[in-house]
């Protein structure tokens, strides 16, 4: 018996230095989520966003700012906007060279209309909401009474969670992200684009962008009956686009779909001033 106590008596001695440790480190922890800003609470809450999206970061505090709107934002608290910028570029720049990878008997047009609808602000808005980046989504009050974020918030919280990850781990980590949640919209409207469905392309465009559906209006038939040529113009909204001939209807109607989804792309390319 005496042994046993004379076995346990260095483990004893030990004891009050190991919780001595145990607190100093605590402590620690506790200092340098509070230099971040990030109670306990805050990075628990981080964490389990963490498991959703698949990436733990080594800098959480660059989530917490990916999360944060400019509504509430202050000196020690930014807002996302800076990161929404750059996570912009790295998202063109990963499905950009993806794309010209991947398909490689594709020409510039196609590829152009992939990358539009893959990035565009609902596809985004989609796998946001996908991944529940809106729950954890930190905005003022003003924001929050609408019953639903806007669609445009819900885009940029992903690009801003994008350019996190991308200043946490790197573009590889980055691409990882990006391809893991967006490659089955490229299978998907590349399927659409490889069977030169114009009219299908431009009316997921026009009602994922301006909530419209497009409509055609026939405005000359030429030839005779057995030669006949038909011209057709594509209105989207309350505008009239590109005209497109055919021997039939449908054919004039999928060319004119396809002059028209090249205008509207190249305009909403173009930088708002």
């Amino acid at each position: 018996m005496s042994s046993e106590v004379e076995n346990d008596e260095p483990l004893r001695l030990l004891l009050p230095a190991l919780r001595s440790a145990s607190r100093a480190f605590r402590s620690l922890t506790m200092d340098l989520l509070n230099r971040d800003g990030l109670s306990e609470a805050d990075l628990a809450r981080l964490r389990e966003l963490e498991g959703i999206i698949g990436y733990r970061f080594r800098e959480p505090q660059l989530l917490a700012q990916a999360l944060t709107h400019s509504s509430i934002k202050s000196h020690d608290n930014p807002s996302n906007e800076r990161l929404e910028f750059l996570g912009d570029s790295v998202l063109g720049l990963v499905m950009t060279e993806f794309l010209y990878s991947y398909f490689q008997t594709h020409d510039e047009g196609d590829l152009t209309q992939i990358k539009s609808f893959v990035v565009s602000t609902t596809t985004l808005a989609e796998e946001s909401g996908r991944l529940k980046l809106p729950q954890y989504y930190n905005v003022g009050k003003g924001v929050t009474r609408r019953r639903n974020l806007p669609v445009s918030l819900m885009a940029n919280v992903f690009e801003a969670v994008v350019a996190a990850i991308y200043k946490d781990g790197g573009l590889e980590a980055a691409r990882r992200f990006i391809l893991r949640n967006l490659f089955h919209h490229v299978l998907s409207v590349a399927a659409d684009g490889h069977q030169r469905n114009y009219k299908s392309l431009l009316q997921q465009w026009a009602q994922k962008e301006l909530n419209v559906t497009p409509t055609y209006r026939v405005v000359a038939e030429r030839g005779p009956d057995h030669l006949k040529h038909f011209e057709v113009v594509a209105v989207v909204g309350k505008e009239a686009y590109e005209t497109g001939v055919g021997r039939s209807k449908k054919e004039a109607e999928q060319v004119a779909a396809q002059e028209t989804l090249k205008v509207l792309l190249e305009r909403h390319a173009k930088p708002t001033a």
